[in-house]
């Protein structure tokens, strides 16, 4: 089979000594030789999503479905699926992919240009854009692409100019170990206000930088031993912006996070130490914020409080509830991660079936799955 042909040979190369591949061709044919291969794969994950068999599987999507089953970020599947379909407009590109001249990332450079409303137009250009994308450097080669839009259809584009100045965004994603990456677009009015008050609490930062320093070291203290980066400081100066946002109102207070100790959780599942939204943090990342903390006590298989008080009660509401969100953390189905804190908390045995509204016959469940689950039992 061609698939076991390809694990023999990968098995091959990844056994190899790295040092025997660590010269400028080696390493240039093992890029071309990848990029042959992600070509592949995705046009396979394409395919595989036109099919419809993944919905079997009650996933929310073909790219939640690829995620879950691939150990993967739903984005990069989302962007797999996203070439892939692409491509069906784009046949050239695809040659030159399949090749190993071009990668991912001219892909999807060309697969944003070729829109449905320049489809006809890329069609006659297809071949200059893709000489370009395998002469040129990359940065180079994405001007040329933003240039030819703007050239194939000069309405459009100042369409979409005026759009991104009418809809300012802000982007805020979580990568998949837990880090926080973003991206801000402002008009320049907007922008300027924002980074305004950024600068002037960096500033503050700053002087508190320098007075740390100069009490431990004098004088003397310089640049070098500052306890924060420019980058570190304007990350926190970011964050005091949201607290002081909190705080704003007359009756504000700065925000207390809540801390859940789980007593006995250990024991029989492992080792846990995370946000509510499932980001792992070690315990030396928690200490610093107990000071202005709440902390609350939750005993698996002990006798702490009451949690099970009205058993005929419709919904999950207070201790129960919360029972059930801290002891699974995220929606019951194998294909969807959803925090608990944003899932409905749904009866195992359905409550008009007799289900009773207790911790054990309690688990979350997200609007999609729990919906799901009725509609399609």
């Amino acid at each position: 089979m061609v698939l076991d042909e390809l694990v023999a040979v990968v098995d091959k190369i990844c056994s190899a000594d790295p040092s025997s591949f660590a010269d400028k061709e080696a390493v240039k044919v093992l890029h071309r030789q990848q990029a042959r291969l992600d070509a592949a794969t995705t046009r396979a994950t394409a395919a595989y999503d036109a099919t419809g068999d993944w919905e079997a599987s009650r996933a929310r999507s073909c790219a939640a479905f690829i995620a879950a089953v691939c150990n993967l970020p739903l984005p990069e599947a989302r962007r797999r699926i996203s070439n892939g379909r692409a491509l069906r407009h784009m046949p050239l590109v695809e040659e030159a992919w399949l090749a190993g001249d071009i990668s991912a990332a001219h892909v999807a450079t060309l697969a944003g240009a070729c829109s449905e409303a320049r489809r006809e137009t890329f069609g006659r250009d297809e071949k200059m854009l893709l000489d370009n994308a395998k002469e040129l450097r990359f940065g180079q080669f994405w001007r040329t692409v933003r240039y030819w839009e703007q050239l194939a259809d000069p309405d459009g584009v100042e369409e979409e100019a005026q759009g991104e100045r009418d809809q300012r965004e802000l982007f805020l994603s979580q990568s998949f170990r837990g880090m926080w990456f973003g991206k801000m677009t402002f008009d320049p009015l907007t922008g300027t206000i924002v980074d305004n008050e950024l600068k002037r609490i960096y500033e503050q930062l700053l002087e508190a930088d320098w007075t740390e320093a100069r009490g431990r070291l004098g004088e003397q203290a310089t640049w070098a031993d500052l306890s924060r980066t420019p980058a570190q400081r304007r990350a926190d100066a970011l964050m005091e912006m949201a607290i002081r946002s909190r705080t704003a109102p007359a009756d504000g207070r700065r925000p207390e996070p809540l801390f859940s100790v789980f007593v006995g959780y250990e024991t029989f599942v492992g080792r846990i130490c995370e946000l509510a939204n499932g980001t792992v943090v070690t315990p030396g990342t928690v200490v610093p914020w107990l000071t202005r903390s709440w902390i609350e006590r939750v005993v698996f298989d002990g006798p702490s409080r009451i949690i099970d008080m009205g058993v005929q009660q419709r919904l999950f509401k207070g201790a129960t509830r919360r029972a059930v969100q801290l002891r699974d953390r995220e929606c019951f189905h194998e294909f969807c991660d959803l925090p608990a804190e944003d899932c409905q908390v749904d009866h195992i045995v359905p409550y008009a079936a007799g289900g009773e509204t207790t911790q054990a016959n309690g688990r979350p469940a997200c609007a999609f799955h729990n919906l799901d689950r009725h509609r399609r039992p």
